[in-house]
């Protein structure tokens, strides 16, 4: 089995390249000055396993095209399978349709993973389950919830009750998976928040309403992806106005704008819980972050192969 590093998160792959006790394979990748990028494998794979690990993060677009470049030198240097490990997969958000005459971009984006040759994909909590039903090469969708639960529960010491928050209605299951696996049993306190988005504005919404009493409470707001905090911070404020004492949040990915550690760093967030699928600029750890390294999922994985 050979591992190869994509530049998009290479503190993940070394990570994953300790535990597992194999090295990084050796390759070159090179940007030219017209934005092209070349991607080279300089070792010996043929009929090899091989997996990549590339978060198709900011800058999205760059980081795919790195990723079809892997996959194609590697078939064509003869490797026996190509296994992806995307553990952010960026355009998943874009599953359906919104406004007519809009592109479904995440299908677009299987159908490249496909027709380039990769043999398998692993992800990490991806944005809608039902899209792994678009794949038509075998994948897996991992989850992060309760390693992240388990970490938010040696760290929340609260004397309230704890009422777990869906910042929308698209995210109610998660919200309850994440609730199982930090109190041990579905019988737990569940709210609600209704939330509008504006489709003729980026990173717009509106936090309409929250169903369920979160008085007295510590709140634990549970979602997938934070981009601009907008979402995050209105759920925040609502959960205040309705009584809560103390606000935290869980969320698997960190998909950061440039300013969003900014608002949340100073929003009245106690704290965020998240994973590392995603690297992060220095300036961008903010003091209320707290990361969670998704290498052990990685690593259970391909221990069993």
């Amino acid at each position: 089995m050979r591992l190869f590093s994509g530049t998009s998160h290479e503190g993940l792959a070394k990570e994953v390249s300790g535990m597992l006790h194999i090295p990084i394979s050796g390759s070159e990748v090179v940007r030219f000055g017209n934005s092209e990028v070349r991607v080279r494998i300089d070792e010996e794979v043929k009929n090899e396993l091989c997996l990549i690990v590339q978060s198709t993060s900011n800058p999205t677009d760059t980081h795919l095209m790195e990723l079809f470049f892997f996959c194609d030198a590697l078939r064509r240097e003869e490797a026996k399978k190509v296994i992806g490990i995307i553990p952010y997969f960026g355009y998943a958000r874009q599953d359906i349709q919104h406004r007519p005459g809009e592109c479904i971009s995440v299908n677009v984006i299987i159908r490249f993973l496909e027709s380039i040759g990769f043999y398998k994909i692993y992800t990490i909590d991806l944005h809608d389950d039902g899209t792994a039903g678009v794949f038509s090469i075998p994948f897996k969708n991992l989850s992060a919830l309760e390693l992240l639960a388990k970490t938010a529960r040696k760290e929340i010491k609260s004397a309230h009750a704890v009422s777990i928050v869906s910042p929308d209605q698209g995210g109610i299951e998660r919200a309850r998976k994440f609730g199982y696996y930090f109190f041990g049993t579905n019988d737990f306190h569940l709210s609600i928040i209704e939330k509008r988005r504006d489709l003729e504005k980026i990173h717009a919404s509106k936090a309409l309403d929250l169903y369920g009493d979160v008085r007295g409470k510590t709140v634990i707001l549970v979602d997938d992806v934070v981009t601009s905090g907008k979402t995050l911070i209105n759920a925040v404020d609502l959960c205040l106005e309705r009584g809560a004492d103390d606000i935290y949040a869980v969320i698997v990915h960190h998909d950061f704008t440039e300013k969003a550690h900014e608002v949340i760093q100073d929003s009245r967030l106690v704290k965020l819980f998240t994973t590392n699928t995603i690297q992060l600029a220095k300036h961008q750890k903010i003091p209320k972050l707290y990361e969670v390294s998704i290498a052990p999922l990685i690593v259970e994985e391909f221990e069993k192969k």
